[in-house]
This record gives structure tokens, sequence and C-alpha cells, in this order.
């Protein structure tokens, strides 16, 4: 996963304050922004015990809560610097639980793992419900969507909707496919997932052009979508978890291999880190550990972290500070452009939850 989306985040001078919170609209609540108020009161209390400055409890306030458009389970995550909102993002589903934190570096890293796995698709589904045949009476109508999942379900992608006569079905359909393909190809689709009456998807989905046609799934059961929401959510869902996106998987084979032949690779923290001084990090793999006890030693740079302050220190850094281990590792991918991949525990364990695929090799010198 590229984190090109956090570059204008970190371009902009600290202290950050960093805010996540759960803004659902549950129907069960009885004032749902009510609640949302509520939660923002405490975690405003934590932000000023961190010395967080009026200006940036104003810029926060003013935006949690703002996104009264979007129905379900849901949360923010919000930045600020020096009083003013420096990024909003809409997270997939609710976080663990509400945080605040005021510091030097942003706590990105929560943000990061809800754009994760970040499977880029094409929803589609075929409404029908009359006779299966060309001659019959009535339309077929035809929902479509390209997005990046999960975070579809809180910033729905483009959408296609079409209705056609169901005696011009079957031509339609071919030019239908020609449009979903140019969207398709615009992000890049792994996948195209299609629902609807049995007979009328078929139609389309013989009639697409091949290079989609070969990346087709059909799922049963979608029902209507819900407006603000993914195109069907439910049986993405369902399909898409404990998955990970095709690029991703492809670094992680590499890195398997590396590994396994003593190569550009490296594990746990001090490996990573190392390797991020240098700028030699391809991707970084993360075991998601949010509670991760871990600390490291920065300077003002990207590529200043360190294990110990006087390491940095002996590079001439005379600024250090302590900072969360997830904190500084996200800082420095960015900052480094290198690539970050989640990788579930179940799936691979990595010493101290941090594995790194190396851009290059240092050559050995002759003894």
């Amino acid at each position: 996963m590229r984190l090109s989306f956090l570059e204008p985040l970190y371009k902009q001078p600290g202290p950050f304050a960093s805010v996540y919170l759960d803004t659902s609209r549950d129907a069960a609540v009885d004032d749902p922004d009510a609640a949302v108020r509520l939660r923002w009161r405490r975690l405003r209390d934590a932000l000023a015990s961190e010395g967080a400055d009026p200006d940036s409890l104003s810029a926060v306030a003013g935006t949690v809560g703002s996104d009264t458009d979007v129905p379900g389970a849901h949360g923010q995550a919000v930045f600020t610097a020096h009083g003013r909102l420096a990024l909003l993002d809409e997270l997939p589903a609710p976080p663990a639980r509400d945080t605040a934190h005021f510091g030097t570096l942003p706590d990105t890293m929560p943000l990061i793992v809800q754009h994760a796995p970040g499977i880029p698709y094409l929803a589609v589904h075929v409404h029908y419900g009359g006779r299966h045949s060309t001659d019959a009476t009535g339309t077929v109508r035809i929902e479509a969507e390209a997005g990046t999942w999960p975070l579809t379900r809180v910033t729905p992608g483009h959408r296609v909707d079409q209705e056609v006569p169901v005696t011009d079905w079957a031509r339609a359909a071919g030019e239908i496919g020609r449009e979903l393909e140019g969207h398709a190809r615009r992000i890049d689709v792994e996948t195209v997932v299609v629902a609807g009456d049995v007979w009328a998807r078929g139609i389309l989905v013989h009639r697409l052009p091949a290079a989609l046609r070969g990346r087709v799934v059909t799922v049963e059961g979608a029902g209507e979508s819900q407006r603000g929401r993914a195109l069907l959510e439910r049986p993405l869902e369902g399909f898409f978890t404990g998955r990970m996106a095709a690029r991703d998987r492809a670094l992680l084979d590499v890195f398997l291999a590396e590994r396994a032949r003593g190569g550009a690779s490296g594990e746990g923290l001090a490996a990573a880190v190392s390797a991020l001084q240098r700028g030699r990090v391809k991707a970084l793999f993360l075991n998601d550990h949010p509670e991760s006890p871990f600390r490291l030693w920065v300077g003002p740079e990207p590529g200043q972290t360190a294990l110990a302050a006087q390491e940095l220190r002996s590079y001439g850094v005379r600024e250090v500070r302590e900072e969360r281990a997830d904190a500084a590792l996200a800082r420095a991918l960015v900052g480094t452009r290198a690539e970050l991949v989640v990788v579930p525990e179940r799936e691979l364990w990595l010493s101290e939850g941090v594995g790194v695929l190396l851009r290059y090799t240092e050559p050995t010198l002759p003894a």
C-alpha cells in the first residue's frame, strides 16, 4: 500500500492534534449527534491535558461529527497543525476506542491500517425480476461502482446507473461492458463482483471485455444498496475479509523468497530502523498491534530514527525526542516513499511485528 495520501500532512510542521472518534449514526441511539458530542468532550479534555492549544481544540471541535451524510457504522480521523485542520479522513469502521493525542508527530498508523487492504474493485448489481426472455416486457437496471475496498464503505466511488428495455438488453450489455472497462482501467481493478438476476447478469458477463471477464466473481443476496454506502457492501465485506491486495501479496511473496535465501530482507525493529535510516526500504511489513509498547528516538527529518538517543546524536542530530514506534515508522515510510503491507499475524508472524523488503543489498566487503 502506497502512503502518498499522507504526504501533505507530513509537509506541515507539528505539533499535531490526532483524533480518532466513532461518529456512527446508529438508529438504536435516540440522539446520535449528542452521543458524538459527548465522546468529543472526553477527548477534548485528554488533548488539553497533553498541552493542546485552544486553536487546535477549536479546529477539531469544528470538524468532528461533520459527516452527518454518512450513514451506518463508521468513524473520523482528524488531524490539526498549528490550530488549522491538516487532514480529515472518514474511517470505514469505528475505531476500536476513541483516542486523542497531541504531540510532535501525528498518530497516523491507525488510519493507515483502516485503509488496508486497499483492493481496487468494480461492483455490479443487475436488477431484473421479469421473464427470462429478450422479448419480455419491462426493463433491466444496472448499478455499478468502481472503488477501493474498504474506503468505498464511507466514500463511495464513481457510480453508473442505467435502465435498459429487456428487448434491448443483449445489445446494450455489450456497450455497458465497454463503459465499465473504462472505469475499471482507471483504478486498475483486481476483481469484478457481480450480483443480481442470474439470467440478466449472465448476459452482461458474457459481453464484458475479456480483460474484465476473467476477473469476475458472482455473489448472491445483494439486496438494495444503502445511499451513502458502498454498492454491494455486505457481499463485498464477506468476499474481501482476510484478503490482501494483489500488489501487497506480490511484495510479501518477494519478501518471503528473499528471507528464505538470506537476501534483501530484514526482520525486527532494529533491522527496520537501520534500513529506514539509509532509505533502503522498499516495503515494510507490519503485524497490526494497536497497543504496541515499542518506542523510538527521532530527529527532525524522516530518516532520523533510532533505537537510542545517543545514536542520533552521534550523527550530529541535536534535537532528539522519544516517540511511539508506530508514529516514527509511519513518518519514515512516508518520507522515504516506502510502501506498507499490513500482514495478519495468523498468516505470517514477524519478529517484533515488523519486517522489511530492501530496495537493494549492500555489497559484502572482502575479508
